[in-house]
């Protein structure tokens, strides 16, 4: 009950189905998903440990969005997506490159407007990526900060000429990997990492600036 509790309010936390700053009582909580409090209890102590969940006093809250949260997934992740990229091309096998390739083959074929999609291929070739890297440590570290960035729902690819720049880098990417060039793998996909960074920051500020100019 304590795996399913933690599961439940994981996506529903992650899907923004409970927003950042919500206080998670475990009364309600119990109410909300058919249980008792301990697997509640556990459960939050698990998201805390996991970093979604946030310690306000003696209450439990959803971790607020910060922007020097999002900084910091990116600086961590770009170190971790440019192993990933070094370790794919020199540990890649025939069925991995099949993968990617077939990965990216899928991002090319997304509706240019359909941004939701694109995050889903785009996410897909990432994760076969990590795969190609053979590094389950790796691979463990990038799922994690994976579940970070899903709590800001509003994808990169939506900013303007984005997809068609994530298209190319992909592509560069893709033969870095394939011809073996594990130090062009490494460099493009930090610096595929770091844009997205840039624009996410971007994007934060605006919805910020927007939210504040509606107040006053």
């Amino acid at each position: 009950m304590a795996g399913s509790a933690y599961d439940c309010l994981r996506a529903d936390i992650l899907a923004g189905d409970i927003p950042p700053g919500e206080h998670l009582g475990e009364a309600a909580l119990a109410e909300r998903y058919g249980v008792s409090r301990t697997p509640i209890r556990e459960a939050l102590r698990r998201l805390e440990q996991d970093g979604l969940v946030e310690r306000i006093g003696r209450q439990m809250h959803v971790r607020l969005h910060r922007p020097e949260e999002i900084l910091d997934i990116y600086e961590v992740r770009i170190i971790l997506e440019e192993s990933a990229g070094r370790g794919a091309a020199l540990k890649h096998t025939l069925l991995d490159l099949g993968r990617l390739e077939r990965a990216y083959e899928d991002m090319r074929a997304v509706d240019a407007h359909d941004h939701a999609e694109q995050a889903r291929t785009n996410r897909v070739f990432h994760e076969r990526l990590r795969d190609a890297s053979h590094s389950p440590t790796l691979i463990d570290l990038l799922d994690r900060l994976g579940d970070h960035l899903r709590r800001y729902p509003q994808t990169t690819l939506s900013h303007p000429g984005r997809w068609k720049a994530v298209l190319r880098e992909t592509e560069d990417l893709l033969t870095a990997v394939r011809e073996r060039r594990a130090d062009d793998a490494a460099r493009i996909a930090a610096e595929h990492m770091a844009a997205a960074r840039d624009i996410r920051l971007a994007m934060y500020t605006a919805a910020e600036e927007a939210d504040g100019g509606g107040r006053h």
